[in-house]
């Protein structure tokens, strides 16, 4: 093998300078390293060393015929690849630091972007494209299995697909989801990852079922009972509904508590205290029967907010005397039953629970703990698959502030980008 080298004072003016050779597109790159630091008086040199196979006829041998068959394993040669794409991505970095001369010598007055030559700009098309087809590289060694769909994905919606199947969306949502887009997307836009992954973010948005919140009207009063399983934070979520309807919207409403989890002691004292903080009424249900009159002891209140007792979804038991209460009621409140749920449970278990609970003729979904999770795709799937809008996430401990109205740009975000309190 024959060794060149190419010197220059950035990494890309070496390599400009070995692409100038006329044999460039038959040689090996080797190494890049810097072979002198830049110092006071001194310019930094950089050094790329390439090689091209000999023959005993040749100078230089072609590319196609100089090289064995390659009998790697096919995980050494992916490993080669990433190494390639990760030097590729560094190239790309210094090149986009590169700055036009001409702008040295601008009065500083000038905005920067006044002037910019024909050049500098087809400099940063080429950048943008070699960035996209890098991330194209990258998608193609993801381990995953192919979708089960008529038509082959085309190179460009790899990431978009990787980053909804690793979220933990359902896969025949997600393989029905890309077939749809497949087929109506149009052509121009298939052409780029980051025109896809716009399109396709727009598409989940407008599949999110959302109930925007509303406020109590004149005469009538907004009855929310909150169900779901032990330990999701119904007791703390009740707290934060409670302050945000007395304190945070742009009236003061009065607020009524009711408890029938008489089974947590520890559950009964916190709303306790709570209610003591905030000045509400609040009543505790021993017996399915006294259930009406609670109600009944708070009806002047705007909102009255219902604490259940929490339950394994298999527990019929529990679950039947939260039914009794409801049946008890007697149609007099129009009670809306929002069942809550951690979103850090896979799909399956969170289709589990709400099928168990769905005897209660669940109005909306609440979703606790989105930070303590980085895949949200199963919440997705399930208001997806049961239809039930969405009306509150729980972000967080803190009472109030950790409580968000439901927005569906909110929770896709969340399922392509990861999580972001700042855009709650």
């Amino acid at each position: 093998m024959k060794i060149l080298t190419f010197t220059g004072r950035t990494p890309s003016e070496a390599l400009k300078k070995a692409k100038m050779d006329p044999n460039y597109d038959d040689m090996i790159h080797i190494d890049t390293k810097e072979i002198q630091k830049k110092s006071l008086g001194r310019e930094a040199i950089y050094e790329i060393v390439m090689g091209i196979e000999k023959s005993e006829h040749d100078t230089y041998q072609h590319p196609q015929t100089r090289m064995p068959k390659d009998e790697r394993p096919i995980s050494q040669k992916s490993a080669d690849v990433l190494y390639d794409i990760s030097s590729a991505a560094q190239q790309i970095s210094q090149i986009s630091e590169v700055k036009d001369p001409l702008y040295q010598y601008q009065d500083k007055t000038v905005a920067k972007n006044s002037y910019e030559p024909k050049e500098l700009k087809d400099i940063k098309s080429e950048i943008s494209k070699l960035g996209d087809k890098v991330k194209i590289i990258q998608n193609m060694f993801w381990d995953e299995k192919s979708p089960d769909i008529e038509s082959a994905i085309p190179s460009e919606f790899a990431e978009i697909y990787r980053l909804a199947s690793q979220s933990g969306m359902n896969r025949d949502h997600l393989d029905g989801i890309m077939q749809m887009t497949l087929e109506h997307m149009p052509f121009k836009m298939k052409e780029n990852s980051s025109t896809v992954k716009r399109y396709f973010q727009t598409l989940l948005r407008k599949m999110v079922p959302v109930r925007r919140e509303s406020k109590p009207s004149v005469g009538n009063k907004k009855v929310i009972m909150l169900v779901g399983p032990t330990g999701v934070g119904k007791t703390t979520s009740v707290a934060k509904l409670a302050a945000r309807y007395s304190y945070l919207l742009e009236k003061r409403y009065k607020v009524g508590l009711v408890v029938l989890d008489t089974y947590r002691i520890g559950a009964v004292e916190q709303l306790m205290q709570y209610a003591r903080m905030m000045k509400l009424g609040i009543e505790t249900v021993v017996d399915p029967v006294d259930f009406a009159s609670a109600l009944d002891s708070l009806k002047y209140c705007d909102y009255i907010l219902i604490d259940t007792m929490g339950s394994s979804p298999y527990d019929k038991d529990k679950i039947e005397k939260i039914y009794e209460c409801l049946d008890g009621n007697e149609d007099k409140y129009n009670i809306d039953v929002v069942l809550v749920m951690p979103s850090s449970i896979k799909y399956e278990d969170l289709k589990a629970t709400y099928d168990n609970f769905s005897s209660l003729n669940i109005d909306t979904l609440m979703f606790t703990k989105l930070d303590e999770t980085r895949g949200f795709g199963n919440i997705f799937s399930l208001a997806y698959e049961t239809k039930k809008p969405i009306s509150y996430f729980s972000v967080g401990q803190e009472v109030p502030e950790d409580l968000v109205a439901a927005s569906s740009d909110f929770l896709v975000d969340c399922l392509l980008n990861g999580f972001n309190r700042s855009k709650a």
